[in-house]
């Protein structure tokens, strides 16, 4: 089992091509779009490490190297450096490394693969003592309780938590019972007022095994949730505090307007 004291890892689908918000996303993948100076995959990562977490596996897929390049120069871009060239060359960091104590696995899930296929083929990077692990995409942030998520999810013993949100429904309906139980999930439903998927998951290793598969055409939000909530082992986590996609350039705009602001609601458990 795992060590209750210790975050799971959190898994991030970064592969997509996130075409509505196409002017920006031409020139780089979605997740790595900036709210202030740094991508909006960094600011979920911080929502994450707030709680503890501190491994990551991001689900490449369309410009993957956006992604390589900005982690493997992480550390320089946090620091004056000093660069030794010739035979026995080296970097001197001046000023640390930067604050983040991240391990952070970059998976190549594949150019077109759906979602379903990434979480299958990314999970060969969890641990044999995971039994769950956070799961969520790279294009919304919140100030979700990680914590009690998590509590959540250990408690009901299902295969899949998910947080339930209620903006404007355009994303996955649900409809769930007292327990929290969920009954039916609709993707992109009319606007109906109802509670909708927001995306920052919880789910139990036993799940890929069981659901998903590494195929390239497996939706994860299709099939696999289908027969989750099928076989009732889907729970809703009710979210009443911030949650934000960045789905359009408005939401972009808007993002980074509260950023430089310095009135960012899903900082405000950052450490």
């Amino acid at each position: 089992m795992n060590d209750k004291t210790e975050m799971p890892p959190a898994m991030i689908l970064c592969g997509g091509q996130g075409t509505r918000l196409r002017d920006v996303t031409e020139l780089l993948p979605k997740p790595m779009v900036p709210i202030g100076p740094h991508p909006i995959v960094w600011h979920i990562m911080k929502i994450y490490a707030s709680y503890g977490v501190k491994r990551f596996i991001l689900c490449l897929g369309y410009m993957r190297e956006a992604f390589i390049n900005y982690f493997l120069h992480y550390n320089a871009r946090a620091s004056d450096i000093t660069l030794k060239l010739g035979e026995r060359g080296g970097i001197t960091y001046h000023n640390g490394h930067g604050e983040e104590d991240w391990e952070v696995t970059l998976a190549d899930t594949g150019d077109r693969t759906m979602t379903g296929g990434r979480i299958a083929r990314a999970s060969k990077y969890l641990l044999p003592n995971d039994d769950e692990f956070f799961l969520t995409y790279g294009d919304a942030v919140a100030d979700v309780d990680m914590a009690a998520l998590l509590e959540t999810h250990r408690q009901s013993q299902k295969m899949l938590t998910l947080s339930a949100v209620n903006p404007e429904a355009r994303f996955g309906g649900l409809e769930m019972n007292e327990q929290g139980v969920v009954s039916n999930f609709r993707e992109k439903p009319k606007s109906d007022g109802g509670m909708i998927n927001g995306g920052f998951m919880v789910a139990s290793k036993q799940m890929v095994g069981r659901y998903l598969n590494p195929s390239s055409h497996l939706v994860f939000e299709q099939v696999p949730i289908d027969a989750i909530v099928k076989d009732r082992e889907l729970v809703a986590f009710p979210h009443n505090g911030y949650w934000q996609c960045m789905d359009t350039a408005r939401e972009h705009a808007m993002l980074n307007k509260l950023w430089d602001t310095g009135d960012a609601p899903w900082k405000r458990n950052w450490k």
